[in-house]
């Protein structure tokens, strides 16, 4: 629980009685390495910190070698099927923890619970939720003013631990290359 205060704190002085409230909200979870933790048409019912672990946000393909990864997430971050999650609709995707994962989850309902009660609920709901969208952003324009080597290089200096937490079918994928092409980009470097 201290990870996820501290990173609150990032944002925003909390009192203890706040804290308190939004801390009994919250649920441990363990997800072992591999599974699936929301189902394609499932509804995002939870937002969740990760304290140890390295998720993947991918669309299902029935040919695997196919599967289009979008997104990681690592420790000391949100992770959540975010769309599904504000507008209570069923997940066009699925999310993977890649080792065995710890999260700190809340539900859509207590959530909106510590928005009313709290006096700092709401602020730290908007930042996140801007948080969440810079680095949406930040991958979109990269996908679309970067080289394939480009955004690999830029990957590789800005999260040096993916390349031993995650296949390289999957980096692959999240860079928008085959996985023969990343191999190419690999030896030239």
């Amino acid at each position: 629980m201290n990870q996820i205060k501290a990173y609150l704190e990032q944002i925003a002085t909390i009192s203890n009685e706040d804290w308190e409230f939004f801390m009994s909200k919250l649920q441990r979870r363990f997800v072992a390495k591999k599974e699936v933790f929301l189902k394609i048409n499932e509804i995002e019912n939870h937002i969740s910190f990760i304290e140890s672990g390295v998720v993947r946000l991918y669309i299902p393909k029935e040919d695997t070698e196919k599967e289009i990864t979008f997104g990681f997430s690592f420790k000391n971050q949100f992770i959540s099927a975010y769309d599904s999650f504000l507008t209570q609709s069923p997940s066009a995707y699925q999310l993977q923890a890649l080792t065995d994962t710890t999260i700190l989850s809340i539900t859509y309902a207590d959530l909106q619970d510590v928005y009313q009660t709290t006096q700092i609920g709401n602020l730290i709901g908007r930042l996140t939720a801007e948080r969440l969208f810079l680095i949406k952003s930040k991958r979109e324009q990269n996908l679309l003013n970067l080289t394939a080597e480009e955004r690999y290089m830029k990957l590789f200096k800005e999260r040096p631990e993916l390349l031993k937490d995650i296949p390289l079918k999957y980096i692959s994928s999240y860079i928008g290359v085959t996985a023969q092409a990343l191999s190419r980009i690999r030896k030239r470097i």
